[in-house]
């Protein structure tokens, strides 16, 4: 299901769109020329559940061959800007002004994450979303070299582990999604889980405490 919402109607504020996670709704916009949005609660609701979460054998190999670096909520602007780029592996793109916009100061406020790729001083692939509670909500990913999309979610999922999170979004499910163990789920058990997951405090810095 999907509800349009003119946006002069209704201001969309970074607190409006917290509540709407909260209340498992989400964001879009049709392309990233048009300054409207609508809201979406699909039907079947996908998630990546943290404990089966999968790389092969080999990918992993290649990840560490790779020289491939993470870092982490160093560029939103980049991360979001490369998701929004039209390329090979996308035909159109849903991120406009406004999203840019309110999830900016959702990143400046320490809500909107990014999982960062780098190979040297070139951003390679990345991810961002939302951190509430004990619930992660992917928003978007994007790779210019191969495997970086996959190398970004592994160390999200590591990280979402170390941090006590038990929920992560991923909206819907794509065939590279599901590589990695993606599923859908009906909406009334998506919506269990997320109440579930509001009443838990994840903490998104803990990895960085572990020893190395």
């Amino acid at each position: 299901m999907a509800h349009r919402q003119d946006p002069f109607d209704i201001e969309i504020t970074p607190e409006l769109i917290m509540r709407a996670y909260r209340a498992g709704i989400f964001p879009m916009a049709e392309d990233a020329g048009d300054e409207d949005l609508f809201w979406v609660s699909p039907e079947m609701r996908g998630i990546i559940p943290l404990d089966g979460f999968h790389l092969s054998t080999s990918l992993r190999k290649a990840i560490r061959k790779s020289g491939f670096a993470v870092r982490v909520d160093t560029d939103f602007e980049a991360v979001i800007e490369g998701c929004a780029t039209v390329g090979s592996d996308r035909e159109s793109t849903w991120i406009n002004r406004t999203i840019r916009s309110v999830y900016g100061e959702l990143f400046r406020r320490g809500v909107v994450h990014t999982v960062e790729v780098w190979d040297g001083d070139a951003l390679v692939g990345g991810l961002y979303g939302l951190a509430i509670g004990g619930a992660f909500f992917g928003e978007s990913m994007f790779h210019r070299k191969t495997n970086a999309s996959k190398m970004a979610m592994a160390h999200l999922v590591e990280r979402l582990k170390a941090g006590g999170f038990v929920l992560l979004d991923t909206q819907f499910v794509t065939p590279h999604l599901a590589s990695l163990g993606g599923v859908e789920i009906p909406r009334e058990h998506y919506e269990e889980r997320l109440a579930e997951a509001l009443l838990v405090r994840g903490d998104w810095s803990a990895w960085d405490q572990l020893s190395p």
